[in-house]
């Protein structure tokens, strides 16, 4: 029992010495701080960072960003909380309620200088107390601004973290902190730097890449030159597949607005036969409802967002169906009377717009939840919002196909598309088909709007630069034919981004343009020709 009591005794007291000896390596690192001698101000940086103490990051992080002063007359080190009458106001490092507030002149105070060397000493020390934060980017961050700065003390805390460090994000990152050392060093022998070689040819950080080009350029070692080149090579060809992902990516958000704007043109043209140049403007004012809900709701954007939806299929639904039955209804069978009173009506709406709104552009929130990306790798990163606008535009083109595959309404559209004087003499109310057609195709157009005003901004002119690509959708697919816009719109919007790296965005939708034009001389009826009426005429 006595044994027991003075082994506990033994232990307290050790850990008492430790705390205090850390306590002191603390105060004597702030007392360097002081001098005017670089080194030693290093080696207080080093004392500090190393004492444990809950104000360690404070005064490292104050002194990184040049905020830290010392009183010139007590050598006291305080921080500058502002200005009053042409002079500051300083207060003691660590007062946080501002009892110790004094107000001096310029003169009184010097700021604790810091060359470059140190300013890496401190975001290495920063790095390191990072690495035991409990969100993993911040360790990330941590290990990226430690990699090609391993002290020994830093090599060997880094190894000992890879042993238990839980994420493979962050592990990846430190076996390459490691291998990025062990490939630099001097004292590495062939072994180490074939291994070092191995561990950065597998991974796809910057970082790794780097290292490898450096060392092939340096090395004298004809056999490890190879192995770094070939390693080079594999991670550049990870790469390019990685670029080509993103693309498709791109070009598949892209498509998918195309679709979003399309698919509600392709059910007025092939039912009713229309060319509805105000088309571009009922997405336009989707993208201002969405703009007008969130003025509604500006502390709940992520709600604003979904109720923007229904909101604006009602706005330009119940704008479409006035434009049927005020002006289109008087206007069958005359497509090119059709074609002007619609650009008229689009005129019309863009100048409402710019009276209401003003013709300045209006920025739209994006919530949260589609906000930032998701990192495949290193090098492959998806935006969250594109990829909410994919999976929007496929949601919505299932909507609409058990739509018009499945209900009432559905039925009398295809049955008006396919043979309007027969469904008429079934008992089809057409008038009253083609107003609820335009009126589905219209709110379509400005639940297309809700999507785009998460990627540009709002304006008077939104509509018009997706109206001919719109167009260009409906008759590469087929007029009328949901399936063909789906495949069309995707297709070239995935053509558009392969072009637009060698060939520019203009010219790029120039060759798409040239390649409709000839692909419509050999299927004019596009790739998913409609059967009817509509496909008679």
């Amino acid at each position: 029992m006595l044994l027991r009591v003075l082994w506990v005794s033994l232990l307290l007291g050790f850990g008492l010495a430790t705390s205090i000896a850390r306590a002191d390596s603390f105060e004597q690192g702030l007392e360097q701080l002081k001098s005017k001698d670089f080194s030693h101000i290093e080696q207080g940086i080093a004392a500090i960072a190393s004492s444990g103490n809950a104000n360690t990051e404070l005064v490292l992080n104050l002194l990184l960003n040049g905020e830290l002063y010392r009183l010139k007359k007590t050598d006291e080190l305080v921080v500058v909380q502002g200005k009053q009458d042409k002079k500051l106001i300083i207060v003691n490092l660590f007062d946080d309620s501002g009892a110790s507030a004094q107000t001096v002149s310029k003169r009184k105070i010097k700021k604790v200088r810091i060359n470059n060397n140190i300013r890496a000493s401190l975001k290495a020390a920063l790095a390191s107390l990072k690495l035991s934060a409990a969100e993993p980017e911040q360790r990330r961050q941590a290990v990226n601004q430690l990699i090609g700065k391993l002290t020994p003390e830093l090599y060997q805390t880094l190894s000992q973290r890879l042993d238990v460090e839980s994420d493979s994000s962050v592990q990846e990152l430190i076996a390459v902190a490691l291998a990025v050392t062990d490939l630099n060093s001097a004292d590495s022998d062939s072994a180490v730097q074939q291994t070092a070689v191995a561990t950065l040819s597998d991974s796809l950080q910057p970082a790794a890449r780097n290292a490898l080009a450096q060392f092939v350029e340096t090395t004298d070692n004809a056999i490890l030159k190879s192995q770094a080149s070939k390693g080079l090579r594999s991670i550049d060809e990870k790469r390019k597949w990685a670029g080509h992902a993103e693309t498709l990516f791109f070009g598949l958000s892209l498509g998918s607005v195309l679709v979003l704007a399309a698919i509600g043109l392709a059910i007025t043209f092939g039912v009713m036969g229309v060319i509805n140049m105000a088309h571009g403007e009922l997405i336009m004012l989707g993208a201002y409802t969405t703009y007008v809900v969130q003025l509604l709701m500006p502390d709940n954007i992520a709600l604003s967002i979904l109720v923007s939806i229904p909101a604006a299929f009602l706005v330009s639904a119940f704008v479409g169906i006035l434009i049927e039955r005020g002006v289109i209804r008087f206007l069958y069978g005359r497509p090119l009377e059709t074609l002007l009173a619609t650009f008229g009506i689009s005129l019309i709406l863009q100048q409402a717009v710019r009276s209401i709104f003003s013709p300045l552009n209006r920025s739209v929130a994006t919530p949260e939840f589609m906000s930032g990306v998701i990192e495949i790798n290193p090098v492959l990163s998806l935006t969250l919002n594109r990829l909410y606008i994919i999976a929007f535009c496929l949601i919505v083109f299932a909507l609409l196909f058990m739509l018009l595959r499945y209900t009432r309404l559905g039925i009398e559209v295809r049955a008006v598309a396919q043979n309007r004087a027969m469904a008429r003499a079934m008992g089809v109310r057409s008038e009253w088909v083609d107003a609820m057609t335009f009126g589905l195709g219209s709110g379509i157009a400005g639940v297309a709007g809700v999507a785009l005003s998460q990627l540009t901004n709002v304006g008077p002119n939104l509509g018009q630069a997706y109206i001919i690509d719109s167009f260009m959708v409906v008759v590469f697919g087929g007029v009328g034919n949901l399936w063909g816009t789906l495949v069309a719109g995707l297709s070239l919007g995935v053509a558009n981004k392969i072009m637009e790296p060698w060939a520019g965005a203009v010219l790029a939708k120039i060759l798409v343009l040239v390649f409709i034009i000839l692909f419509i001389q050999k299927r004019p009826r596009g790739l998913f020709p409609q059967k009817g009426r509509s496909a008679e005429g």
